[in-house]
């Protein structure tokens, strides 16, 4: 009897060993650079960056990717392998990592641009295919498979499976996973250009309301706030150069502008929910320069918080200023975390977990920039350009503000955070243990 049970024992663990998911986020490879009172040193060269409580795991140079400027970022987790990828826009196209061994991430190609170069390129992913738009003229929509990015072994240039030309250049895209909506940003006079999804190679157009502006970027939700009236529906909140407004788009044939939020506007750039859809974090581009669209000499990072528990009126809640003299420019809401790239200040994570009571405050980062003397991995000597529309174009100059880091994804099951930095290329990092 007692044979029986430690064979039946032993049996319960074999099964149980088997049908746990395998989880490889623990890298075997230490980091490529510990963050050491307050300095990340990659080992065997000079290369250091400023950092607190966040590890470079791994790094992608904008050599390797065969480009001369980075930009936006976004990231896949392929749900039938488990495995994480980086997608990063460059000037010449967007490049596809495998960031699963984020102390050996492996470039897996590049989807070239559609048409020409451009500064700008952005994409969203769903259901395993990404969406890709950019300021290239005539460039369109590039809608690109990446199960295709499963068992690659050498670096391929990749071919896009359909472009939806039914606009030229755009400055970005947001989806709504929980509809299967993407909504193009600043495609110009279209205003907001809603595509159904469900059909990925034949995407449909069911929404284009020029009547509400130029949205720089957007973020479109299913609405689970406090504001009862709302719940349920599918609202667009849209950064459109001097407000954020806020639409109803559940019925794709009759938008309704809910309502325009007005501050001491520069320049609306992006905004991002908290996860229950009460506040707003704004970044503005262009409040912390001078007159001469310089740095101010006290400039500190602004945040506008936006209390949105009625959509109908929603209002200003407090301003975040931070202790960097820098300029912000996307950031992400993951938790009780807001994951802000600034450019010349790097990654800043900002607890938001006391927004109620106004109170936040920053417990990380990690400078892509390389702010001690500007050699870091690879680094190229060149500037952002100005960014397109209306009263944003020709204010900034060739300032040196405008280098670093672009964007962030800090989504990844594993806790992998990528970076993607313009003038270096791509950094994966992430949080000590």
């Amino acid at each position: 009897m007692k044979k029986k049970y430690i064979k039946f024992l032993c049996f319960i663990l074999l099964a149980s060993c088997q049908n746990e998911d395998y989880d490889d986020s623990e890298n075997i490879d230490p980091p490529l650079a510990i963050c050491t009172d307050g300095i990340a040193k990659v080992d065997g060269t000079d290369y250091e960056y400023s950092c607190l409580n966040y590890n470079l795991m791994g790094y992608v140079s904008l050599e390797e990717m065969d480009a001369q400027a980075g930009n936006d970022c976004w990231g896949w987790t392929d749900l039938s392998t488990g495995r994480e990828y980086a997608i990063m826009g460059v000037n010449n196209g967007t490049a596809f990592i495998d960031i699963t061994d984020s102390t050996n991430p492996l470039y897996l190609g590049k989807l070239p641009t559609a048409t020409v170069d451009s500064s700008w390129r952005d994409m969203k992913v769903y259901n395993d295919y990404v969406y890709i738009v950019s300021e290239a003229s005539d460039h369109g929509l590039q809608v690109f498979n990446l199960a295709k990015l499963r068992n690659v072994e050498t670096v391929k240039v990749f071919s896009a499976d359909f472009i939806y030309n039914q606009y030229g250049q755009a400055h970005n895209i947001a989806i709504n996973e929980d509809s299967g909506y993407a909504y193009t940003a600043g495609a110009r006079t279209k205003g907001i250009h809603a595509l159904n999804l469900s059909s990925p190679l034949d995407p449909q157009l069911e929404l284009e309301a020029p009547e509400f502006g130029y949205s720089h970027d957007a973020q479109i939700v299913t609405y689970k706030g406090p504001d009862q009236d709302y719940f349920g529906k599918e609202i667009y909140f849209g950064s459109n150069q001097n407000k954020v407004v806020v639409v109803d788009v559940t019925n794709k044939s009759e938008p309704k502008l809910i309502s325009s939020f007005f501050y001491d506007h520069q320049y609306t750039h992006q905004s991002w929910l908290t996860e229950d859809h009460k506040y707003a974090l704004l970044g503005d581009e262009l409040d912390e320069l001078d007159s001469s669209y310089d740095l101010k000499v006290d400039a500190k990072t602004r945040t506008v918080i936006i209390d949105l528990s009625d959509l109908d009126n929603p209002v200003h809640h407090f301003d975040y200023y931070s202790e960097n003299k820098a300029i912000d420019h996307n950031g992400y809401v993951k938790g009780n975390e807001f994951f802000l790239a600034s450019y010349t200040a790097g990654l800043r994570i900002i607890d938001i977990s006391n927004i109620d009571q106004k109170y936040i405050i920053e417990t990380g980062f990690f400078n892509t920039y390389n702010d001690h003397n500007k050699d870091g991995l690879n680094y190229q000597g060149t500037f952002k350009n100005q960014d397109p529309g209306d009263d944003h174009d020709g204010k900034k100059g060739n300032t040196d503000a405008f280098n670093g880091a672009w964007s962030v994804y800090p989504y990844f099951k594993s806790g992998n955070i990528i970076i993607s930095d313009i003038n270096s290329g791509l950094f994966i990092v992430k949080k000590q243990l």
